[in-house]
Parts: C-alpha cells; sequence; structure tokens
C-alpha cells in the first residue's frame, strides 16, 4: 500500500524527478499582486514562465489594474506603443524578481520569463536582433528570455543574439527539420562567442516546439477526407488511427534529434566550456478537442532535460491527474511508422505543407491579438486622457 504521506499533493512535482520542468504559459499583473504567482512557484511545481502577445492581450484588455500606469504614460506624453512596453516590461521585471530564487537554486536551468519581439517583425532579421538586445537591456533581468521565432529570418537573429550573451526561447517550432536548424543555430551563436574569447556558462535557451495545433490541423484534414464519404473500412480504419497521434509522434522524433545533436563532438566542445544544453520546450500543450485526454501533451512527454509550458487550465487538470512516467523514448517505432503513414497514398498528408501552414497561421495567431492590443489601449488612452 502507498504512504499517503509520501506521496506527492500535485503531479506537477512528481514530474519533476523525470528531469522535465514545468512553466506556466501566463502572466497577468493580477496574479503578481495577489501572490498567486509567488504561491504557484513555491508550493505549485512551476519553475518558469512564458508569455506572448495573445497573453497580453487577455491580460490587459479591460482590465482596470493597468488604468493608473497608462495615465502615467499619458501625462510623460509616450506615444501609445512605449505606454504598452512599460506595461508589459513592468510585469516582466517583477515576475523575474518572484522566479530569482528558482534561477539562482538550479543554478540558471530553471526560473526564466519569457517575453516576445513583436510578432510584426518575424520576416526581418535585423529588426528582430535589435529589438531583441532593446529588450533584454531595458528589462535588465539576467533571468529574462527573449522569444524569437523560428521563422528563416529569425534563425540567423537567433544566432546572433545568443553571441552576445542573451538567453532565447525559439517560439513557433513545427517541424523536427525546423527544430534542427534551431539547435544549430544555438551552438553557432556560443561558438561565435567562444571564438570572440567571452563566457558561456551563463546562457540558457529553449526550443519552444509545438503539439496540439498539428493535430488540430492533421485532424481537420482527415475528417474532410471522411466526410466525402469511404466505402473501404480498412482505409477508414487507418485515417481515423492517425487521429491525435502525430504530434506527440513528431515530438518524440525530435527529442531523439536532440540526443545525437547534444552528444555531437561539436557539442561537447562547448560543453567543456560550460555551455548549456538547449532544451526542447513542449508547447500549445492545452488540448483542443475534448474526446482527447486533457493531459495528453504532458503524460506522453515526460522525459529528461525537457520543458512542458502549460496553461493554467492544463496546470490544474495536470496537478489532478497526470499519469507522472518517462515516456519520452517509449514507442519509438511507430512514431517513425506514422510519420512515414502519411505518406501512404490513400492517407496522402504532405506533414511539410502542413508545418509551413502552421507556422504562417502561428506568427498570424499572435499579430492579430497583438493589433488588437494595440488598438484597445489607443482606445483606452484616449478615454483616460484629459479633456
Amino acid at each position: 500500500m502507498t504512504d499517503q504521506a509520501t506521496k506527492p499533493a500535485n503531479h506537477l512535482i512528481e514530474i519533476k524527478e523525470y528531469g522535465q520542468s514545468i512553466w506556466m504559459d501566463n502572466l497577468t499583473r493580477d496574479m503578481i499582486q495577489s501572490g498567486e504567482l509567488k504561491q504557484l512557484i513555491e508550493n505549485g511545481g512551476i519553475c518558469g514562465i512564458t508569455s506572448n502577445p495573445a497573453i497580453f492581450e487577455k491580460a490587459i484588455k479591460g482590465n482596470a489594474i493597468y488604468d493608473a500606469d497608462i495615465e502615467a504614460g499619458i501625462k510623460a506624453e509616450l506615444p501609445t506603443y512605449q505606454i504598452y512596453e512599460s506595461l508589459i516590461f513592468d510585469d516582466i521585471r517583477h515576475a523575474c524578481d518572484i522566479l530569482r530564487p528558482v534561477y539562482e537554486a538550479s543554478n540558471g536551468l530553471d526560473g526564466y520569463v519569457s517575453i516576445e519581439v513583436p510578432p510584426t517583425i518575424a520576416d526581418d532579421t535585423e529588426a528582430t536582433i535589435k529589438e531583441a538586445k532593446r529588450y533584454y537591456q531595458e528589462i535588465g533581468r539576467e533571468n529574462v528570455m527573449i522569444k524569437i521565432p523560428g521563422t528563416k529570418a529569425g534563425l540567423p537573429a537567433v544566432e546572433q543574439v545568443i553571441a552576445e550573451g542573451i538567453n532565447v526561447n525559439v517560439t513557433l517550432l513545427f517541424s523536427v527539420e525546423s527544430y534542427v536548424e534551431t539547435a544549430w543555430a544555438y551552438i553557432r551563436g556560443l561558438e561565435k562567442r567562444v571564438s570572440e574569447g567571452k563566457d558561456i556558462s551563463n546562457i540558457a535557451s529553449v526550443a519552444s516546439f509545438f503539439l496540439s495545433r498539428i493535430d488540430s490541423n492533421i485532424d481537420q484534414r482527415i475528417d474532410d477526407k471522411l466526410a466525402q464519404g469511404i466505402d473501404d473500412i480498412s482505409l477508414q480504419a487507418k485515417l481515423e488511427a492517425v487521429k491525435g497521434k502525430v504530434a506527440i509522434a513528431n515530438a518524440k522524433i525530435a527529442y531523439q534529434k536532440y540526443k545525437e545533436i547534444f552528444s555531437s563532438d561539436r557539442w561537447q566542445a562547448l560543453a567543456e566550456k560550460g555551455g548549456k544544453i538547449q532544451r526542447l520546450l513542449w508547447a500549445s500543450t492545452s488540448t483542443k478537442d475534448p474526446k482527447y485526454s486533457d493531459v495528453m501533451y504532458v503524460d506522453e512527454l515526460i522525459g529528461p532535460d525537457t520543458v512542458n509550458t502549460l496553461p493554467p487550465n492544463t496546470i490544474e487538470a495536470c496537478a489532478d491527474h497526470c499519469n507522472v512516467d518517462n515516456r519520452i523514448e517509449t514507442d519509438l517505432e511507430e512514431a517513425y511508422k506514422l510519420i512515414e503513414s502519411l505518406k501512404n497514398p490513400e492517407i496522402n498528408i504532405d506533414i511539410n505543407e502542413v508545418m509551413d501552414e502552421l507556422l504562417v497561421e502561428g506568427i498570424d495567431k499572435f499579430v492579430k491579438p497583438f493589433e488588437s492590443l494595440m488598438q484597445s489601449l489607443e482606445e483606452k488612452v484616449k478615454y483616460l486622457s484629459p479633456v
């Protein structure tokens, strides 16, 4: 019989024992000021924070908690964009300070807060480098991580920003190939820094590999095929068998690439100089289809040297009923077979096309809330401005 006194009260804390860190995909000023964030970090198993424009839109839009700072910005005659930055930079600094003990206790493994450069510059390398450097300097916290999308323009920026000693969270990775390119961009950035005789031991990076959006896209394609009417029962079964399985299979294959890259001689040379591995971070982990387990993107991808970033609803669900075990390398052969089966003429789903589509959509899902937030802030500035 299990001794209830020794059983973790929260499965998120249990996950840490398997070498995975749980970060929260959410940040609001309410959480900071109420002490909820501190509580989640001290007792709830949370050891990092990720944010994005959609999160800030939800946090700021229609929330009076920011009004005093907006009014201060109006009095200082700041443009709306600078008021926006003053609000989010303030929240990021406070979150970094709350997570500082985690950062120190983990020797810089955890305790990070991620903030994304403006999504409107995702295709501009130079602008991304400039903004990443400015964000890092203005926020002024060692444990801030600058989020840069893993686009063709983003990866050269990742390399340069790492070379300048800035922590980077590479976001919007969908394909295994884009992950591999990201890992090498990180390595090249560290190598450049070493060649300049600079320290690399205090630089951290994660590669944010997205999950649920892949299944949503592929499941929709399968549903469209099934809706056309299929007489062959075995073909119908083959199509149904793919649903809800591709994202996890894809992530498991990415993890194998991670192991390969970070056991290479090229990496070992950096590790000897204090280089920290770039961990894979599982993102987009809330289940979109109610038919699936609400913790499937947690349970199936627990394993060493990984991070899983969870929105609040998934945090609650996982704390309650995650089935914790090291599964990152289970069913590998099936994972490869499943991805290969998509090429089968009967299934005929081009995974590269899916990934390209998701990257474009992903940027759009950050640009739209960013623009919406700017518009609502503009309206609030007008409303709060003295006549």
